[in-house]
C-alpha cells in the first residue's frame, strides 16, 4: 500500500511500542511465546509515511514432534485480526497487507498456517482469497456476563448438579503452588495426549501466563485431589478459556467437567469480565458433544470462518475443493 511501511519484529528488544490492551497481539504475550520452547512469535507492524503505528499483528510458530513420520510439523497460528489505529485506511486492507507479508515469509517454513477468532465472519475476505487461503466453517461460543448473572442463564437441573458437587467438597482454586501447577500440567497433557490438533505448549508458557497480569491458571480439587484444571487469558475486559482438562470418567459422579467451566466462568464474573468467550470447541462438525456441553451454561453460538492455507500448493487446492462453500 502507498505511504506504509511494513515490518516484521523477530525479537521482543526491537519491538516498538504497540498498543498493549489485546493480549492476543502483545509485546506481552510476544515475550512469553518468544521464551517458551517450540514456539517463536513473529509481530507485523504498519507505519504510515510519519512513522505512526497504524496496525499491528502477532503470528507465532508452532513446532510440534511425532514418533512416526512426518516427525516435525511446523503451522502458524494468527488469533483474530490484530490491532488498528485511527486512520484513513480501510481495515481490510490493512489486515491484507500485514497477512500478506506474514505468509510470504513464513511459507516455506510452515505446514500451514490458519488465522481464527476474527472479529467479524466477513472480515478480509477477498484479500484472503487472494492470498490462496480458504475457509471453514466453525462455531464459537461466548457467554455474556455483563447483563445476568451466570446464575440466571443455566438451567434448575445444572445448577442442582453445582450446588450438590461444591456440597461434596469440590472446588475450584488458583494456581498458586509448585504442587497445583505440576497436577496442572500433568492433568492437561494426559486429557489432551490422544487430541492430534490439540496442542499443548511448554511448561514455561503457562508458568509465564500464571505470573503475567493477563492470565491465571485454575485447579478444581476433591479431598486434595486435582480432578480438573483450567488455563484464562483476560483481554480488553473479556476472558478467554483457552485450555482445560477434567478426570470424568474417574469422578463421574463428581462432574469435574461442570465444575471447572462454572466456577472458571463465576471467576471471570467476579472480576468484572464483560464475556466469557471460548477459545476452542472442537472440531466443525455438525454435532459435537463438547460444543453442545459449553452450550448447557447459557452461552451464544456463532457461525464463523477459520481460514487455512497449507504450504504445498496442490494439497491446499484440494483442501480448498473440499470445503467449497
Amino acid at each position: 500500500m502507498n505511504g506504509l511501511k511494513t515490518t516484521i519484529y523477530r525479537k521482543s528488544k526491537d519491538l516498538p511500542e504497540v498498543e498493549e490492551a489485546n493480549f492476543f497481539h502483545s509485546k506481552s504475550l510476544f515475550s512469553i511465546l518468544e521464551k517458551t520452547p517450540r514456539q517463536k512469535p513473529y509481530m507485523v507492524v504498519v507505519e504510515d509515511e510519519h512513522g505512526r503505528i497504524v496496525s499491528h499483528m502477532l503470528g507465532f510458530l508452532r513446532y510440534r514432534t511425532f514418533i512416526f513420520p512426518p516427525f516435525l510439523l511446523v503451522h502458524c497460528n494468527v488469533l483474530s485480526e490484530g490491532v488498528y489505529a485511527e486512520s484513513d485506511y480501510p481495515k481490510d486492507e490493512l489486515f491484507g497487507e500485514m497477512l500478506r507479508a506474514l505468509t510470504q515469509l513464513l511459507n516455506t517454513r510452515t505446514l500451514y498456517i490458519e488465522v481464527s477468532h476474527l472479529s467479524q465472519k466477513m472480515l478480509g475476505y477477498r484479500q484472503l482469497r487472494q492470498l490462496g487461503y480458504f475457509p471453514v466453517n466453525w462455531m464459537s461460543i461466548h457467554n455474556s456476563l455483563h447483563s445476568h448473572a451466570p446464575e440466571e442463564r443455566i438451567s434448575e437441573k445444572l445448577q442442582k448438579r453445582i450446588d450438590s458437587a461444591h456440597a461434596k467438597g469440590v472446588s475450584t482454586e488458583e494456581v498458586s503452588t509448585e504442587a497445583d501447577f505440576m497436577a496442572f500440567s500433568k492433568l492437561l497433557r494426559h486429557h489432551n495426549i490422544l487430541k492430534p490438533k490439540r496442542y499443548i505448549p511448554d511448561d514455561k508458557f503457562f508458568r509465564q501466563m500464571m505470573e503475567s497480569e493477563h492470565g491465571r491458571l485454575f485447579v478444581t480439587k476433591y479431598h486434595g485431589k486435582v480432578i480438573g484444571c483450567s488455563a484464562c487469558a483476560y483481554s480488553h475486559g473479556n476472558a478467554y478459556l483457552w485450555y482445560s482438562a477434567f478426570r470424568r470418567k474417574t469422578y463421574m459422579h463428581l462432574h469435574p467437567d461442570v465444575l471447572t467451566i462454572w466456577d472458571t466462568m463465576k471467576d471471570a464474573y467476579d472480576r468484572g469480565c464483560q464475556h466469557m468467550c471460548f477459545m476452542d470447541v472442537g472440531l466443525p462438525f455438525s454435532r459435537n458433544p463438547f460444543r453442545e456441553f459449553i452450550l448447557r451454561f447459557g452461552g451464544k453460538e456463532q457461525s464463523t470462518y477459520r481460514w487455512f492455507r497449507c504450504s504445498i500448493k496442490w494439497v491446499n487446492r484440494l483442501l480448498a475443493w473440499i470445503y467449497r462453500e
